[in-house]
């Protein structure tokens, strides 16, 4: 077989050729530090890492919405806590120590009045705390402050929730209280948000509630709303005030002072223990801890989510350094190579030693 020197200049052209493109390919993987950088060099792969990017940014997503609910749940919960401590105050100190002292003067009287009052106010005021601009037990309307007291010319006190009057006798707005105190299976008034469970909508249009988190909570859930059998209101805010109108009046009675107290504690007639009061900010905390917790194992799972999703875009995308390092600098020592071949390609022929 002929082998002339157009033919041999020609391979050793394209073999250079590929050479200097092994070469730039390898010093590009050590810069970027990536083992493709376009889809065509490896379309499985880049199918695969553009997939993984996607559920890495949505868990990131979820774990920042995590991370916000977290922190609004638990301003809820130290508004919670406020009211527990406040109302426990009232009961157990202010509450016994006025009953064991109405025997003194009208003026002792109305110092615990005064404690009562001042305590109704801090309710009030722990009833509209907000976070980051949105009332947290204003339901799933966080953008108004949601309970508003006034003293009427009587002297009688109205508490409204929302623009309506939480001892309400009307049948209409006591329905609009039932539903945003969430007692409406319609989740009208739930505020839902997105975690990452899957979230499912109905042919109604309505949301699967197992598979959202609620971070509505509505005030009235929480200190009561409307009257008990007796016409007692059920509003730990209002009987407050009217507890102090008793200490306040100048026959103390202490039958009334008693239900007042009783219902304030959420203690029934026989002494039976009721789902208002005091007990229903209890029960409150509790659903509030329990919540917290599932948000923190959530957030902890999002997490393990995050890294071992970095993982495997790692191993899809990212090239081994010491690797990579190596196959440049081969890829440096052949092109170099090639580079001294080439001094050397054009041997004597026939035509050199022709004198």
């Amino acid at each position: 077989m002929r082998i002339t020197t157009n033919a041999l200049l020609r391979n050793y052209k394209s073999n250079l050729s590929a050479s200097i493109a092994n070469l730039d390919s390898t010093r590009t993987k050590v810069m970027t530090q990536r083992k493709f950088n376009s889809t065509k060099e490896d379309p499985s792969s880049a199918l695969r890492a553009a997939v993984l990017e996607r559920k890495y940014v949505r868990n990131q997503d979820y774990l920042s919405m995590v991370k916000d609910v977290h922190s609004f749940q638990n301003s809820q919960e130290d508004a919670a806590m406020q009211i527990n401590t406040i109302s426990q105050n009232l009961s157990k100190k202010y509450g016994l120590e006025a009953l064991n002292g109405t025997n003194g003067s009208l003026e002792t009287r109305q110092t615990y009045a005064a404690a009562w009052r001042g305590a109704q106010e801090s309710l009030v005021l722990c009833l509209n705390a907000s976070y980051e601009g949105r009332y947290v037990f204003a339901g799933n309307d966080g953008k108004s402050a949601p309970f508003k007291l006034t003293t009427n010319a009587d002297g009688s006190q109205t508490l409204t929730y929302r623009g309506i009057d939480v001892n309400t006798d009307d049948p209409d707005e006591l329905d609009i209280l039932n539903q945003m105190s969430k007692d409406s299976k319609d989740y009208i008034n739930s505020t839902f948000i997105d975690l990452g469970f899957g979230l499912n909508i109905d042919n109604n249009n309505i949301i699967d509630a197992s598979s959202a988190f609620d971070t509505s909570l509505p005030g009235i859930d929480v200190v009561g709303y409307g009257k008990d059998d007796n016409g007692v209101s059920k509003n730990m805010v209002l009987l407050a005030g009217q507890i102090a109108d008793v200490l306040d009046a100048e026959v103390f009675d202490r039958d009334k002072y008693v239900k007042l107290l009783n219902a304030f504690d959420g203690v029934g007639e026989n002494g039976l223990s009721l789902n208002q009061g005091r007990n229903k900010v209890l029960e409150k905390i509790t659903t509030l801890g329990t919540q917290s917790e599932f948000l923190t194992t959530t957030e902890e799972r999002l997490d393990a989510n995050r890294i071992s999703l970095s993982e495997q875009i790692d191993s899809v995308v990212n090239v081994d350094m010491a690797e990579a390092i190596m196959d440049f600098s081969w890829a440096q020592y052949a092109y170099n190579a090639a580079l001294k071949v080439g001094n050397n390609i054009l041997t004597p022929s026939f035509i050199d030693f022709m004198s």
